[in-house]
């Protein structure tokens, strides 16, 4: 997570932030945003909603990332590679019989 310092400009009677032309681009606020104040915090949404991205873009931003995956290398001592998945899967287990229908007083007479 990158923090970037920010100041208020007057704007009117009221104040506003700038945003960094890269993120706007990057975050696709272009329609416009939406603001949610949840007490402790400020949280900024694109209006139209988040664009979700293909397979080639989030692999092409997973690799401009600078985010280490070597603690997934610790995965590799957890003993699944020793598994013999070779087994049939095992039967699926058998639902109980549904129980015959009560008859009403009124169909008995």
């Amino acid at each position: 997570m990158k923090t970037i310092e920010l100041s208020l400009a007057r704007i009117g009677n009221s104040r506003g932030i700038r945003l960094p032309a890269d993120l706007i681009r990057k975050h696709a606020l272009e329609p416009g945003i939406i603001l949610e104040d949840r007490g402790h915090e400020l949280v900024l949404r694109p209006k139209g909603g988040r664009r979700k991205l293909s397979w080639e873009e989030t692999a092409r931003e997973m690799a401009a990332s600078a985010e280490d995956w070597h603690a997934w290398d610790d995965t590799l001592a957890d003993g699944l590679d020793s598994i013999p998945w070779d087994h049939p899967a095992p039967a699926p287990v058998a639902a109980p019989a549904a129980k015959p229908a009560a008859r009403s007083r009124t169909a008995r007479k």
